[in-house]
This record gives structure tokens, C-alpha cells and sequence, in this order.
């Protein structure tokens, strides 16, 4: 039995981008911090995400600007296109988004902004255990409880308070909801990295662009300083037959088909795509696949937290990547739960803390998981919703792309 016995302390089960994040503004707040990580290394894989400046304004509030700097890129614009003809229908000036929102919109290497969270974390004091797989959590009135496999010894943590953060395939959620595993949506994505030195001039690509046909649709834009081109292929009802059930199919961030095989279902999810596209979709290749599982939008603030225990990120409300916000709801949640353990550390009650961050960002993590929704049947539509977003974009451009709303919210105040 480990009691963590500082002035408050929080367990923390998994050591992605939402369990390193939220460690860090756990620290921040003043409380002493145990991640467990079931890996033996700490590193994310996958490959580029985007993030708002209702993310990067949080990343700034933490001090790590110039971290952030060093390893992202800055694109100009948001560019939507029709798939077919190449067509810039309407560009969102996201240079802009610094002067409008007071934090610039970036693209990132997933790793990149993992690492970031995990030296910040480990420079605020925030012990990692890595090979930790957490079995079971459980809380009293008193403390939250972890059974944990720790180099293959079970140990026990006590502590005020425990954060699951284990993704969307959360074994702990099963434990505290008992809500049933996530579902394949239909929808995969192939992932593809390549560093724009080896793309002939014409094909590199320093802004975001979006290019929508029907069923499918392609996210391009830079990573790594912009020395790397993150592309992104995503398409309805790919996934082979005999993978759709297999639990371990879908569990796999990074599975792969052979390259010819992947080469054919490329083809066939871009069938009349326009040639500008097709090129940088041939240049491509070690193709990585991601079926796309989640859940429906979070009904309630029992989703967030039980008893002592809350939950975060995917583990809490998977999200399609059609909003581009994943990983942005899961540094928002990390930067609320911060606030209100900072509340705590000064002599508020933990479990009414917890229920107040619960309050406070179960609504938005919804809205959030309901437009990525939409806005993946609008990418894919066809017929008279087709023509009609086409001409909803000319004629509005940029207004129609920005998103006040969720670009505005300022998450933590610490």
C-alpha cells in the first residue's frame, strides 16, 4: 500500500496527451501527482493534429509558448476544396486567429506536443511510472483507490483524488460506468508522413487544406517545423469485413495493410479526385490505418466524474477528428480539473470540486462530439447537400469556417 500523504495528491492512469496534460496542471495547482502508464516508453504515436487557439491560449497561460514554437508549424490559412475539380471554395485566415483570439492556430506532430507535456510535467515534479497498467480504480468517501501492475508486481495507491485518462478504449470507464465498449463508426482513417523535402516543389504544402468529395475526404497541412507533411485520408465504410469485429482490429492506432492493398482503397475511396490531389496522394506512402470507434455525445456530468474519480479526454468523449479538436477538449479538460484542484488545495472539498468540473465542461465536450459529427456529414456529402455547402462557402467563406464559439473559450484562468 503506497499513501501519497502531501498536502493533496492524484493518481492518474494513462500517460497520453490528456494524462500528461493533466498532470502537469495538477502540479501546477499544488498537488502531488503519480501518472501510470501501461507502456514501458512514454510516446504517443500517430501522426499530426491541429490545435485552436482555444488550445494554444491554454499552452501560453502555461508557459510553454516557446516550447510550442520550436516544434509547430504556423500555417496561413484553411483552405476547403472540392476533392473533384481542386476548387478553393473559401480559406479560413487562421494567421489571423492571434489578433482575433488573443493565441494562434498551429499544426503539430502528436508526438511533439507529447513530449512537450511531458517534459513540463516532469519539470513541475509529476512522478511517471511507465510499464504501471492500472487494473482497477475505486474510491471511498475518503480516497480513490489504483490496483496497479507495476513491472509486473501489484501494488495499491491511495490518494485524494485519480484521474482515467486511458483512452477510448478506457478499462476503467467500463469499471466505473459500465456503459459498454465504444463502436466503429464506419468511418477509418489513412495516415500518411512525409517529409516535404522529397516532394517534387509543386506538392509541398505550408497551409491547411481540406478537400471534401463524397464518402471521403483529405487533411493535408505541415508538422514539425513545417519540415514534414502530415496527410490524412478519410473514408466511410473501408474497413474490411472480417476486421470490423475483431476488438483487436480496432484497438490498433497504427495497424497496417500491405502497400498495394492500401494503395487500391486509396483509389477507390479518391475515385475522380482532381490531379493536384492524386499526385500527393501517389507520393505518399508507409500508409497507416486508424478505424475510427467512439461513442454518442456525453449526456450527462456522470459521464466526467464518479465519486473521487474523474474522467478525461477520449476516455470521457472520443470524438471524430472532423472538428480537428481531440486532443484540444482533453488540454481543456486538464486546464478546468487545474482550476478546481487549485480550489481544492486551498481547503475546498474534493468531490465537489471534481462535480464542478464535471458541470463545467461536460456540456461543451457534447457540443463539441455533436458538430464533429455534422461536420463529417457535411465533408462527405453528395447531391443537393453538396451544392448547397459549395455555395454556402463561396458566398461566405471565411464566416461560414469560423467557429467563435469554440475558438473564444478560455478554459483556465491559472
Amino acid at each position: 500500500m503506497h499513501n501519497l500523504d502531501m498536502t493533496k495528491s492524484l493518481l492518474i492512469a494513462g500517460g497520453g496527451i490528456a494524462g500528461m496534460a493533466a498532470g502537469f496542471a495538477a502540479a501546477r495547482a499544488g498537488w502531488r501527482v503519480n501518472v501510470f502508464e501501461r507502456a514501458a516508453a512514454f510516446s504517443e504515436v500517430g501522426a499530426g493534429i491541429q490545435l485552436g487557439p482555444n488550445v494554444t491560449r491554454i499552452l501560453q497561460n502555461w508557459g510553454l509558448a516557446d516550447a510550442l514554437h520550436q516544434v509547430a508549424a504556423f500555417p496561413s490559412g484553411l483552405h476547403a476544396r472540392n476533392m473533384q475539380t481542386g476548387e478553393v471554395l473559401a480559406t479560413l485566415p487562421v494567421r489571423d486567429a492571434e489578433s482575433t483570439y488573443g493565441a494562434p492556430y498551429v499544426t503539430i506532430h502528436r508526438a511533439d506536443l507529447h513530449d512537450l507535456l511531458l517534459r513540463a510535467a516532469h519539470a513541475q515534479g509529476v512522478s511517471v511510472h511507465g510499464g504501471a497498467a492500472v487494473q482497477a480504480a475505486t474510491c471511498t468517501a475518503d480516497e480513490a483507490v489504483f490496483d496497479v501492475l507495476e513491472n509486473n508486481q501489484p501494488q495499491r495507491y491511495t490518494a485524494d483524488a485519480a484521474v482515467a485518462a486511458d483512452g477510448v478504449w478506457s478499462p476503467l470507464r467500463q469499471q466505473l460506468l459500465g456503459d459498454g465498449l465504444p463502436a466503429f463508426t464506419g468511418h477509418i482513417a489513412y495516415r500518411a508522413l512525409v517529409a516535404q523535402a522529397d516532394l517534387p516543389t509543386h506538392l509541398r504544402i505550408h497551409d491547411i487544406h481540406v478537400w471534401m468529395g463524397p464518402d471521403a475526404h483529405v487533411v493535408s497541412y505541415p508538422v514539425r517545423g513545417g519540415e514534414w507533411l502530415n496527410v490524412v485520408c478519410l473514408a466511410e465504410g473501408r474497413l474490411l469485413d472480417q476486421d470490423a469485429n475483431s476488438l483487436q482490429a480496432l484497438q490498433a492506432w497504427n495497424a497496417q495493410k500491405s502497400e498495394a492493398q492500401t494503395r487500391v482503397e486509396l483509389r477507390r475511396a479518391l475515385q475522380g479526385a482532381c490531379t493536384a490531389l492524386t499526385e500527393l496522394i501517389e507520393a505518399c506512402s508507409d500508409w497507416r490505418l486508424w478505424p475510427l470507434c467512439g461513442r454518442p455525445a456525453m449526456r450527462g456530468p456522470q459521464e466526467h466524474v464518479q465519486g473521487r474519480i474523474a474522467l478525461l479526454g477520449d476516455a470521457a468523449h472520443p470524438m471524430l477528428p472532423y472538428l480537428a479538436q481531440g486532443a484540444g477538449m482533453a488540454v481543456e479538460d486538464a486546464a478546468v480539473l487545474g482550476d478546481q484542484l487549485s480550489v481544492a488545495s486551498g481547503g475546498g472539498d474534493v468531490p465537489t470540486c471534481l462535480q464542478q468540473f464535471a458541470q463545467a465542461r461536460w456540456q461543451r465536450n457534447a457540443r463539441v462530439q455533436q458538430r464533429a459529427i455534422r461536420n463529417g456529414n457535411i465533408f462527405h456529402a453528395q447531391g443537393p447537400v453538396r451544392f448547397a455547402r459549395n455555395m454556402g462557402l463561396r458566398m461566405l467563406g471565411a464566416r461560414l469556417m469560423d467557429v467563435p464559439w469554440l475558438y473564444g473559450y478560455n478554459a483556465g484562468k491559472l
